[in-house]
């Protein structure tokens, strides 16, 4: 789905966790990490367990320049998928962080 067809579903209310991640996701993946960002913070506001969110979240934060809040995005997603047992996700974060790191 494109970038526009999202923002009009979010517009007619149709608010959820899997929508602000695919908006998010679509809008990085355009290049803009800014509101990528944003969208990202309200998914893991709507569902915090929500692992590749936060992931997806450091991502954009490390594109914004924001290496201190890439790593607590990155931490709260080892967070939510230790909660989850998301070992995928797990072992990419850390690659990530240890990245972050160096």
């Amino acid at each position: 789905m494109n970038i526009e067809a999202l923002r009009k579903m979010l517009a007619r209310g149709q608010d959820s966790a899997m929508l602000r991640f695919g908006l998010a996701k679509a809008l990085l993946d355009d290049g803009d990490s800014a509101e990528a960002a944003e969208h990202l913070q309200r998914c893991v506001s709507l569902d915090p367990d929500y692992s590749a969110a936060w992931k997806l979240l450091g991502k954009a934060q490390l594109n914004l320049g924001d290496r201190d809040a890439a790593r607590a995005a990155w931490r709260d997603a080892l967070a939510a998928a230790a909660r989850k047992g998301d070992k995928q996700t797990e072992r990419e974060v850390q690659v990530f962080l240890k990245k972050l790191d160096k």
